[in-house]
C-alpha cells in the first residue's frame, strides 16, 4: 500500500513572523517611551532653567532700583560703561519725589512707554507677553532690561546660559513699573490707628522715600522655542529710619 505524503502547509513559518512582528512592536513601544520620557524630562529641565534665569532677574531689577551692587555695596559706576549705575541713562530710579514729574513725561514719550527697563503703570492689558506684536516691541533693545546691564553684575562660566543670551528674541529681560503710592489715603474704620499719637493715620502706611512702588515683570525664555516663564514681584523702597 503507497505511502501518502505530507505536506507542509507553513503554520511554523506563520508563527515566526507573527512572534518577529510583535517583537518588533515591542521594541518600537520602549524606544517610543523612552523618547517620550527623555522629552520630558528636556522640557522640565529648560523651564527650571528659565525659572531660575527669570528668578535672578527680579533679584538684579531690585538691586537696580536700590542702586546696590550684588554684595549690597552701593552702586559705583564704570568708566567705559555709562549704563552701569544708569550713570549716563536718559531715566533712572528717582530719589526725590519732585522728580516723579520729568520721569513719568519721559516714559510718556515712548511709543511702549517703557525706556531703559523703567515704564509707566500699564494701563492696558497687564499680560503684555501674551500678545507677540507687544512682546517683540517690549524686548526690542532699550526697551526691556537685561541682566547686569545697570547694575553691572557678572555671570561666570557655570552661570545659567540664558543670562548670557543677548541676540533679539532670546534671553531674559525685566521691566520696572513706577506706581505712584498715596501716603495719605484716609483712615477707614478697618486701617485707621487710634493711638493718640498716630491718630488718622494708616497702619498699613508704607515709610516710603519717594512714595512710589515698583512692580517689577521678568520674562526668560529657555533654550527651546516653546519654554517662557514669566514672574512678577511687587517692590517697595522703604527709607530707613533716623
Amino acid at each position: 500500500m503507497p505511502k501518502r505524503q505530507k505536506y507542509q502547509h507553513g503554520v511554523a513559518l506563520f508563527v515566526v513572523i507573527v512572534i518577529v512582528m510583535l517583537s518588533m512592536l515591542l521594541a518600537l513601544w520602549a524606544s517610543r517611551t523612552s523618547w517620550f520620557g527623555e522629552m520630558l524630562v528636556g522640557n522640565d529641565a529648560d523651564y527650571q532653567r528659565a525659572f531660575e534665569a527669570a528668578q535672578a532677574m527680579i533679584q538684579d531689577a531690585e538691586l537696580d532700583i536700590r542702586g546696590e551692587q550684588s554684595n549690597g555695596d552701593p552702586c559705583k559706576s564704570v568708566a567705559n560703561d555709562s549704563n552701569i549705575c544708569r550713570a549716563g541713562n536718559t531715566v533712572w530710579f528717582i530719589d526725590e519725589e519732585k522728580d516723579l514729574g520729568n520721569l513719568i513725561n519721559t516714559l510718556d514719550a515712548q511709543t511702549t512707554k517703557c525706556l531703559q527697563g523703567i515704564c509707566q503703570k500699564r494701563g492696558d492689558k497687564q499680560d503684555f507677553w501674551k500678545d507677540a506684536t507687544t512682546l517683540a516691541a517690549m524686548t526690542a533693545d532699550g526697551v526691556g532690561a537685561r541682566y547686569g546691564t545697570y547694575t553691572g553684575a557678572k555671570t561666570g562660566s557655570n552661570s545659567n546660559q540664558i543670562l548670557n543670551m543677548k541676540d533679539a528674541g532670546k534671553g531674559a529681560w525685566y521691566w520696572v513699573e513706577v506706581m505712584p503710592y498715596d501716603i495719605n489715603p484716609g483712615a477707614g474704620l478697618i486701617n485707621q490707628d487710634t493711638s493718640s499719637t498716630n491718630a488718622n493715620k494708616s497702619k498699613w502706611e508704607l515709610s516710603l522715600k519717594p512714595p512710589i512702588v515698583y512692580r517689577i515683570t521678568a520674562i526668560a525664555r529657555g533654550l527651546k522655542p516653546s519654554t517662557q516663564v514669566v514672574l512678577q514681584s511687587t517692590f517697595a523702597r522703604q527709607k530707613l529710619k533716623d
